[in-house]
Formats: C-alpha cells, sequence, structure tokens
C-alpha cells in the first residue's frame, strides 16, 4: 500500500506542491530510503522520523520503506519535510488510518523524542494549502503564524504522539489564534536633531515620495541620527505590504510565535558585508537583507566601505523591485521592493575639502574615495545633501519645535494625495499600488501628473542639455519634483519645485572637493 501526504517545498517566497509518497517493500529489511532530490537535511530526515518513532514508543517495520517526493525533478531543501514523511509512513502501518491524511497538508520537524520543532515557511505554506484547498498541519510554536492565512484549517500538535491521537480519537487539538499586531520599538524624534535643517527636509521628502537618499558628510554630522528617524516617518504597512513582508520574514524564520508588526521594516547590515548577505543566496539561498527590507527600508551606513560587487547588485533590484537568485537548477526569486538609505563621508580621513580640519589631499581624497561607487549606483539615488558639520551655536540651541510627528503628519498627508490621484484616474488595482508611490511612478502616470509648467520644463531641459541628466535621471527628477509639489500642497509642478528636484540630484566633484550642485533653486539665472 502506498500512503500520501501534501507538503511543500519553497521556491523564494512561493510555497510549491510537492506530494509525500510512502510504501513499504519486502527487501532489504530496516532500510530507509528517501528520493526525490533531496538535499543532505532531508534525507537525514529518515534518522530523525527513526529516532521519533523510537522516542514515542514505535518501531519502523521489518521491510525496506521508500519515502518518494514528487514530482521528482523539483529540489527539496530543509528539515520541515520530517513531519509529513513521518505522517505518510505512520498511515502506511495502519497507525493511523490512510484516509486520515485526506485534505491536509504538513510542515514540521521532528525531535528524537516525538516533539515537532518549530520550522520557517509556515506562513506561505498554509496561504498555498489553503490555495489547494487543505488545512495545514504545522507545529505548535508555528500555530499562531499559520493562523493568519485566513480560513486555512490549521492543526498545530506539540507532538507527534499528539497528533496521533487526535486522529484517533482520544484527543483533540484546537485550532490556533492569529499571533498578535505588535508595535515596534520605540522610534527616535526628529527632535533629538539639531542643525542640518536642509538634511532633515530631504528626509522628509525621502519618506513622501519613497525615493532613495545618500547623507554626505564629516563624522558626526548627524547622518546616521537621521537615518535612524526614517522610520519614525514612514507611514504604517497596509494588509496587503503586511502580509507580503510578512511572508519573507518567514521563510527566514524571523517570525515569533506568530506577532507581526505594521511597522515597515528597517534593516542596517554592516559593511562587511557579502554580496549573498544584501541579495540573497548561500546553499538553500535565504532571502538576504534586500528582501527583509520589502516594502521598508535598507539603510547602508559607510556605503564606499561595501565591496564594490555587492553595492553593484542592488543596482537591479533598485529598478525591478526584485531578486532573483541564479543557481544552476533554477531561479529563486525574492521580492526586494526597498527605499534605500545611505550615508558616507567626503573621503578616508572623513573631513573633505574645506573648513577647519580640512583634508590636505582634496579633491583627489574626495575623488578617489568616492569612485569606490559606480555612477550608475549613484544615478539611482534621487537625493544627496550634504551634512556639514554641527556647530557649538547650534547644539547650544533648544530643541527644534518640530519633530517626528509634525514631519510624519505631511508624509502622510503627500501620500494620501498620490493614492487619491491615482485612483481618481482609475488604473486597474495591480498598477494603481504600484504607482501610488512617487518614487515608482512612470509612464502614463508620469505625463499626467508630474509633467512641470513651461518654466519646470524650460529648466529641465536646460539641466538636461548641458549634460548633467541621464535619462533615468530626467525621469527620477520628475518623480522627486512631484513629491515636492505633494509636500508644498500644489496640484501642479512648478519651476520651483524642478529647481528644488534638480539641486539634489548628483553631478561631479568640483575642484574643492564639494559636490556641484544646481543652485536654481537660489536664483532666478540658472548655472548650467
Amino acid at each position: 500500500m502506498v500512503a500520501r501526504v501534501v507538503t511543500v517545498a519553497f521556491d523564494g517566497v512561493e510555497a510549491r506542491r510537492v506530494d509525500v509518497e510512502v510504501q513499504q517493500v519486502a527487501t532489504p529489511a530496516g532500510a530507509f530510503a528517501i528520493v526525490g532530490l533531496p538535499d543532505k537535511a532531508v534525507a537525514e530526515s529518515r534518522e530523525r522520523v527513526r529516532g521519533a518513532f523510537a522516542g514515542i514508543g514505535l518501531a519502523l517495520p521489518p521491510k525496506k520503506v521508500i519515502a518518494n517526493l514528487a514530482p521528482a525533478d523539483l529540489p527539496k531543501e530543509g528539515s520541515h519535510f520530517d513531519l509529513p514523511i513521518a505522517l505518510a509512513l505512520l498511515a502506511s502501518m495502519g497507525v493511523i488510518a490512510p484516509d486520515a491524511l485526506d485534505g491536509w497538508a504538513a510542515v514540521g520537524e521532528l525531535g528524537l523524542d516525538g516533539q515537532i520543532a518549530a520550522v520557517g515557511g509556515t506562513l506561505p505554506a498554509a496561504m498555498a494549502a489553503g490555495a489547494m484547498g487543505l488545512g495545514l498541519i504545522c507545529p505548535e510554536a508555528n500555530g499562531p503564524e499559520a493562523a493568519w492565512a485566513g480560513d486555512t484549517a490549521i492543526l498545530a500538535p506539540r507532538s507527534l504522539i499528539g497528533l496521533i491521537n487526535h486522529f484517533r480519537g482520544t484527543q483533540v487539538l484546537r485550532a490556533p489564534e492569529p499571533g498578535p499586531v505588535t508595535a515596534g520599538g520605540a522610534v527616535p524624534d526628529l527632535r533629538e536633531v539639531k542643525g542640518q535643517e536642509s538634511a532633515k527636509r530631504a528626509l522628509e521628502i525621502a519618506a513622501a515620495g519613497g525615493h532613495n537618499l545618500l547623507f554626505i558628510g564629516p563624522p558626526g554630522s548627524g547622518k546616521s541620527m537621521m537615518a535612524q528617524r526614517l522610520p519614525g516617518l514612514l507611514p504604517p504597512l497596509t494588509p496587503q505590504e503586511l502580509l507580503e513582508t510578512s511572508m519573507v520574514w518567514s521563510v527566514a524564520g524571523l517570525i515569533d510565535r506568530g506577532a507581526l508588526t505594521r511597522d515597515r521594516p528597517f534593516r542596517s547590515p554592516h559593511h562587511s558585508a557579502s554580496m549573498a548577505a544584501l541579495t540573497g543566496g548561500g546553499l538553500r539561498a535565504k532571502p538576504g537583507e534586500a528582501s527583509l527590507a520589502h516594502n521598508g527600508v535598507l539603510f547602508l551606513d559607510e556605503l564606499p566601505e561595501y565591496s564594490a560587487q555587492a553595492l553593484d547588485s542592488l543596482r537591479q533590484p533598485l529598478e525591478t523591485g526584485e531578486i532573483v537568485v541564479a543557481r544552476a537548477n533554477a531561479h529563486v526569486r525574492y521580492p526586494a521592493r526597498f527605499q534605500l538609505v545611505a550615508a558616507m563621508n567626503p573621503c578616508r580621513c572623513g573631513l573633505g575639502g574645506a573648513g577647519r580640519g580640512a583634508c590636505g589631499k582634496a579633491p583627489r581624497c574626495q575623488r578617489d574615495y568616492q569612485n569606490r561607487i559606480s555612477g550608475p549606483m549613484f544615478d539611482r539615488i534621487d537625493l544627496t545633501v550634504e551634512t556639514p558639520p554641527v556647530t557649538a551655536a547650534d547644539m547650544a540651541l533648544p530643541a527644534p519645535a518640530e519633530g517626528t510627528a509634525e514631519a510624519a503628519a505631511r508624509v502622510a498627508n503627500a501620500r494620501a494625495q498620490q493614492e487619491e490621484r491615482v485612483r481618481a484616474a482609475g488604473f486597474d488595482p495591480d498598477k494603481a499600488r504600484d504607482q501610488a508611490i512617487n518614487a515608482r511612478a512612470s509612464g502614463e502616470t508620469l505625463d499626467r501628473f508630474a509633467a512641470p509648467d513651461d518654466a519646470g520644463r524650460a529648466l529641465l531641459m536646460r539641466a538636461g542639455e548641458a549634460g548633467g541628466l541621464t535619462a533615468r535621471g530626467w525621469t527620477r527628477t520628475l518623480r522627486l519634483a512631484r513629491t515636492i509639489a505633494d509636500l508644498d500642497g500644489s496640484t501642479g509642478v512648478l519651476r520651483r519645485h524642478v529647481a528644488e528636484a534638480l539641486m539634489y540630484r548628483r553631478t561631479t566633484v568640483g575642484a574643492q572637493g564639494d559636490f556641484d550642485r544646481q543652485t536654481a533653486h537660489r536664483s532666478e539665472t540658472p548655472a548650467f
């Protein structure tokens, strides 16, 4: 007799159906084979299943056991295959009725004492089971997480013997409740930042439109301090964004007892992080920091200290919103629509080319240091802001009148305008969601809502003709100008909005080591 139970294999955040088939054949007695492209963890399931059976007082049958994981050409990775293999084997032995497993999928790792240990990916597994019209059997620790899958029936036993008793009718397992929606930790207030008014303005613009942002300044000028306050300006995750983000975190095994949060992710990897750490990969192609920051912020401090290979690996996801980890036998896709915020010193010594303690090697020192970052990477950054040293006079000032709450209210109002504008345009729901944030707007959305007035267009044309804008830079400038107009409460994009957007575009390092900035917002005659 062949006993069957359904489980899943993970392809990125997608859970693909796998049928576990167990059969007993005559010889050689006591052998246990697992076939169907198992990795090392799956192949070791036979020993964990053998030990778990011994832990609850059962012995394997005196026959050869064959466990087939179909389809055979789909790689199987992870320890979550333990429980479905054990259940199918129990059915083939007659310990539980074969039809008891009808309508169920299962995931879980077995301990040698028969306990069922937590595994990653329970939420996408529950979603996939529901889509197949099945319930899900998962570890007790993962029950609150799986319960977020909606109408999917969930069984969450603590041990294998408890699950056997449930199927034999001597014990009843109650369906778990979804875990709590928790508030994140307290976010530092923007009111604590003294001085740096231009940088705080840029931070607010970045939050309002989801734009990529780079702070450049000497040590101690508040770059990291301001970046850490960005989460307080961002609106909470929408229900759809919460589900998308939670599925990535579930695959990574980072959801604790089913607790979700509507705070946007804020990931800050160390500059020694490898390309695989940032974009995903490794033996089992786990999601990287860029995917864990999906629908949130990826903060890269000391930007030039990252390897060139690691930084350039982010160029594609910054455009497409996803990461494809290529393997010889598969391509694994992870979502990675994040907002990039970075900080760097102007040169290796950190002092720059002007002011007290200026670098004596400027501008060559700055040019060499900043050339560690490729031009295409810089072209994907919408706002580049200098943070000059904070003076003693700045520190002596009282705390600013406005802080995070006031800035967050303006950001929320600007985001509401963006959503209402796209909704009123009648876009289909999928396109509307993607176009409702200015940093992602393109095509028809830009043509309809971000076209500047005649004076603004002339200014933009002069910037482009002067060679200061690539085609990507032109589009990103329009998006940025639209966000500035939203914060200004303007229905149209005016010349002053275009001028401020151009001011934030990075161009070259000048003779004194300072960044050449467009100064159209300060003068009626722009210097192009």
